[in-house]
């Protein structure tokens, strides 16, 4: 008697999707980049100029949230840059759920810097009004994932998805969290609802990013 074929159909639900880029152009912009950024710094009346949220942020300062609106051309270029990497993404991501033949454009809604100077973090938090986010690593400083002095780390958002851990549960990632290397030129795009931090940061030379939130809407 011939036992009766098996099928087991993988379902995947509830992926969280990130991703990373590096810009080819960041040694061309990286001092020029630098320059603006900490000439908008020494103009600002106080640490945190956005005036969102200053008890979570220690020894950093923090732009206006409309950084990549700033007419200097590196910032342009910068902008088509992420626009470009923003469009790609949401397009992988969500294209089989769009109407047929569907354009999307990527607006930065949102955007800043952050000059983080020795002892300096960012508490847990998330980015609401935007679907997808992304920092840009302008100057790693003394960053080190080893240490992990100045990381960014991302939170799982399945809750309780680490409170029983065996054999069997190895693909969730016990830590419950995901570290990224701060990478000079490079972006990292991640999902608005994913909750994440920037570490304490050790060292003479200043952190440098910049942070941004989108909106992807269709073409008219």
């Amino acid at each position: 008697m011939h036992q009766a074929e098996i099928l087991i159909e993988d379902i995947n639900v509830w992926e969280t999707q990130m991703f990373t880029v590096q810009n080819p152009l960041h040694s061309t912009i990286r001092a020029p980049l630098l320059k603006l950024i900490y000439n908008l710094r020494d103009s600002q009346q106080q640490a945190i100029e956005s005036d969102v949220a200053p008890t979570a942020k220690h020894a950093l300062y923090e732009s206006t949230l409309d950084l990549l609106q700033h007419p200097d051309p590196v910032i342009s270029e910068l902008r088509e840059f992420i626009q470009e990497m923003l469009i790609t993404v949401a397009s992988a991501v969500n294209e089989p759920f769009w109407p047929e033949g569907a354009q999307a454009r990527a607006d930065i809604v949102e955007s800043w810097f952050h000059v983080t100077e020795n002892g300096g973090y960012h508490d847990t938090h998330a980015h609401p009004n935007c679907s997808w986010c992304g920092i840009y690593y302008v100057d790693a400083g003394e960053c080190d994932i080893r240490s992990r002095n100045g990381i960014n780390r991302f939170y799982d958002p399945r809750h309780g998805a680490d409170q029983y851990l065996d054999a069997g549960t190895a693909y969730l990632n016990g830590t419950g969290s995901w570290d990224f290397a701060a990478v000079e030129g490079q972006v990292v795009i991640f999902p608005s609802y994913l909750k994440h931090a920037a570490m304490p940061y050790f060292g003479q030379q200043d952190r440098v990013i910049i942070a941004f939130n989108s909106q992807i809407h269709f073409q008219e």
